[in-house]
């Protein structure tokens, strides 16, 4: 009986079955096109195999950036199969669009400058300089537009409109707000006739992935009705938000953004550059008023209504990112981590659980309600680093490859048992199962 080969073999054909040539597309079927923050988690696994390829990775993603410096979550195939999907989106309608590549008109967490760093950290200083000059301009870009645009009020965090956006799509506290106070009449009104059973079996996600591991029809519908009304905007801010269905400072994508912040300011001195001044104040904003995020009561930081200023009091994985964004202080650094030594909490057997095994919403093999997913532990587990909790960090790498080593390279994991859930063949969870290994 042949030898199996060894789990760095494995993911380096996983990575090498999704390879469209100048990016690298999540899987087969369900995720043909290009995604930002897979594209990241991609590169950041490539660099250990061919450096060069992790760096066509990320370049693949500015073709898609927009002129006003927004890069989208979504680049999307020009193949004629694939026309519904731009029509979806007809990005083309806002004039800030590329003019001939179809994307989607939101963004995703901003985990650009963590892939730049990465890969500069193969390179020896020369090639790692012309390596950040070459995306520096585009990478300050991005981050201007985020405070340009999702920082309207200059209160330093950062706004999404669509739970899209946060790449948890289904998370809790975004689905929470949905449920309680966004659900357009019609499709109340289908939820009552059940007529969403029906709708069901048109689902394209539920041919790859059953149902019962993916957000409901209702939610789904929500989730299109919102991306119509940003469409039928063109996707200008000003007008989405004078009446937007979501607007939420999101715990997660602003724990990201600080890391990311913080890779700009490193790239910027490296470069000898000079960022502008009123951007350095805005970084420095952000710092602080994440800290408002913080709810003393039950010692957790949540999302919060960009309106209303109310903290959405609901757990989730972003409740532990913080750890990643590393400006904390150590104190609460260890109530978080706290978390995830509870065993009823955040530490099952498989963590870390996208949704704490003690929440209403938890539900072991549904999306972003519940199971573990190898993105998350990756930034857990360089946060938990950086804070000096080597041990926990450790115990969390290898408990992270023995569950892809007995399951095998799928989307998300069963917290409990690792038994496997969503999609095979993952890209970011082969890429970062990489780069696990080589640390």
């Amino acid at each position: 009986m042949p030898k199996k080969p060894d789990l760095l073999t494995q993911a380096t054909e996983v990575l090498k079955m999704n390879d469209r040539g100048n990016y690298t597309q999540p899987a087969h079927n369900l995720y043909p096109h290009q995604w930002l923050w897979d594209s990241c988690f991609i590169a950041i696994g490539l660099r250990h195999l061919d450096v060069e390829r992790a760096k066509m990775e990320l370049l693949s993603l500015l073709r898609g950036q927009w002129h006003n410096g927004m890069v989208p979550n979504i680049i999307f195939r020009d193949d004629p199969q694939y026309h519904f999907d731009r029509n979806l989106w007809r990005s083309w309608l806002n004039p800030f669009a590329p003019n001939d590549i179809s994307t989607t008109g939101i963004t995703q967490p901003p985990m650009f400058a963590e892939a730049v760093v990465q890969i500069g950290k193969k390179l020896e200083w020369p090639e790692r300089r012309l390596w950040y000059r070459m995306v520096y301009p585009a990478l300050l870009s991005y981050h201007q537009w985020l405070y340009n645009e999702r920082d309207p009020h200059k209160e330093g965090l950062i706004l999404l409109v669509h739970p899209w956006e946060t790449g948890l799509d289904n998370t809790p506290p975004w689905m929470d707000e949905m449920h309680e106070h966004l659900m357009p009449l019609w499709i109340r009104l289908i939820e009552k006739t059940r007529l969403d059973r029906v709708i069901t079996l048109f689902r394209r996600d539920t041919k790859s992935v059953h149902a019962d591991q993916r957000f409901s029809t209702i939610e789904s519908l929500v989730l299109m009705d919102t991306q119509r009304r940003l469409r039928r905007k063109r996707y200008d801010i000003n007008k989405i938000l004078d009446h937007s269905l979501f607007a939420i400072e999101d715990l997660a994508f602003n724990s990201i953004f600080i890391r990311a912040n913080e890779h700009l300011r490193e790239i910027a001195k490296s470069l000898k550059e000079e960022l502008p001044p009123e951007l350095l104040e805005r970084m420095k904003k952000t710092e602080q008023a994440f800290e408002d995020l913080w709810d003393m009561y039950s010692a957790q930081y949540y999302s919060r209504d960009f309106v209303t200023h109310k903290l959405l009091k609901t757990p989730s994985i972003a409740t532990l990112l913080p750890l990643y964004a590393g400006h904390i202080d150590k104190s609460r650094a260890e109530k978080l981590l706290r978390l995830i030594e509870n065993e009823h909490s955040f530490g099952p057997s498989y963590p870390v659980p996208s949704v704490p095994l003690n929440s209403f919403w938890f539900q072991r093999k549904l999306y972003w309600q519940g199971p573990t997913w190898v993105n998350m532990n990756w930034l857990i587990i360089d946060g938990l680093n950086r804070y000096g909790f080597k041990d926990h960090a450790e115990a969390l790498r290898e408990s992270t490859l023995e569950m892809v080593k007995k399951s095998g390279f799928y989307e998300y994991f069963d917290p409990l048992d690792a038994s496997p859930a969503g999609v095979a063949d993952f890209s970011w969870t082969a890429a970062l199962v990489i780069d696990l290994l080589k640390r």
